[in-house]
């Protein structure tokens, strides 16, 4: 029971204390109104999970008074810069006032980075001890939007006067809601594609003037390749007296669960998209800007293939779908404009979704699939008044 008060009293110190630095705290939501919690966590030099034991009252004593030395040490650093020469604030204005330039820098390097790692990566997917781990390759793009010293979101107090800004509302993470399926199409049958992961990051283009009415996602995905040993067409996979619409059994189905489909490899993508917000839609365009292949391993795969299926071959299939297939996925995307999460886009807030119904054109075949997002972390929860 002493511990339990402890940690409730070192609890209570903790928020208020993060209160004096981020201001206004929802206790129902666990949220502070100006700043996501996932910022937060990268000034306290926490990952989101470490964080959310703290905010939520389920970390041990010591974690709290280690948290709690850190946000006094971070407050202790804004009192010495509030003393700091006026020409050191002005250097911090004149930063904040060339975000806009800095993000656009830093963004066009680092999307030169991950193309470039990609780009390397794919022509050496074979060497698989070589390959970075699914961890390093979202870190990249988590870096980019969750550090103190890069700011690319636009904040509240940065909006025009009539508040009509329609991205602001939109910035922050955003996860794939729902896998979805894809059978390929080659001259031999059986491989599929199975969208499984994505973490995209969205911003307001304020580079741009265009009155707030676009934003663009940078996101990493991580799908899957999968070979039916059974190698059925794909339009065995498509509805009755449709070339386009995939059967629900099969995109609602578990291949995990079936023995006759056996995972090849991981796929590593980077993806760049713009939204355009235009009163009650939202138009999607977009594309991949880099990938990369990560085989599962020869022994597990050995002892789910059948005995006439050559790994090799397999593999060299898979290959060919990289350098051929998969450049389908690298074309700019063609979806269907969506109704936004809310007409009004002040009230636009995290668990909303947008869904969009897109079209993937591979060979001859036009395959329709739906992509639906919802709202992971809001990165600003009130709206401009």
């Amino acid at each position: 029971m002493d511990n339990q008060r402890n940690t409730e009293v070192l609890h209570k110190s903790f928020i208020s204390k993060l209160i004096k630095r981020y201001g206004t705290f929802n206790n129902v939501r666990n949220k502070f109104e100006s700043t996501s919690n996932s910022i937060i966590a990268r000034d306290l030099f926490y990952s989101d999970s470490q964080f959310s034991r703290l905010i939520n009252n389920s970390a041990s004593e010591g974690e709290f008074k280690r948290a709690l030395g850190n946000i006094e040490r971070l407050l202790d650093l804004d009192q010495l810069k509030k003393k700091t020469p006026s020409n050191v604030n002005n250097a911090k204005n004149n930063i904040v006032l060339n975000r806009k330039f800095l993000f656009l820098a830093v963004g066009i390097l680092f999307s030169l980075i991950i193309i470039s790692f990609f780009y390397f990566k794919r022509y050496d997917s074979t060497k698989i001890g070589e390959v970075l781990s699914d961890d390093s390759r979202y870190e990249m793009l988590k870096w980019g939007f969750e550090n103190k010293f890069i700011q690319p979101y636009v904040k509240l107090k940065e909006l025009p006067d009539d508040c009509y800004y329609p991205c602001y509302k939109y910035q922050g993470k955003w996860k794939l809601k729902q896998e979805y399926k894809i059978p390929f199409y080659r001259e031999r049958n059986g491989f599929h594609y199975v969208a499984k992961e994505a973490i995209m990051y969205a911003r307001c283009m304020d580079e741009r003037d265009d009155k707030g009415e676009f934003f663009e996602g940078y996101e990493y995905q991580k799908h899957e390749l999968w070979y039916d040993k059974r190698e059925f067409p794909i339009d065995s996979f498509l509805t009755n007296g449709s070339n386009t619409q995939i059967r629900d059994l099969y995109n609602n189905s578990n291949l995990e669960e079936d023995s006759n489909f056996v995972k090849i490899a991981y796929v590593h993508t980077f993806f760049r998209t713009e939204f355009q917000i235009d009163s009650s839609l939202i138009y999607r365009t977009g594309k991949a800007i880099g990938r990369d292949i990560e085989f599962v391993s020869d022994e597990i795969l050995d002892s789910q293939l059948n005995d006439r299926v050559s790994l090799i071959g397999l593999k060299d299939e898979i290959k060919a779908i990289s350098v051929n297939r998969l450049e389908d996925y690298s074309k700019p995307i063609s979806c269907n404009p969506t109704i936004a999460p809310n007409i009004n886009f002040n009230l636009i807030e995290e668990g909303d979704e947008m869904s969009f119904n897109c079209h993937f054109s591979i060979d001859r075949f036009i395959i329709d699939y739906n992509k639906t997002y919802i709202f992971d972390d809001q990165y600003i929860n009130n709206y401009c008044r």
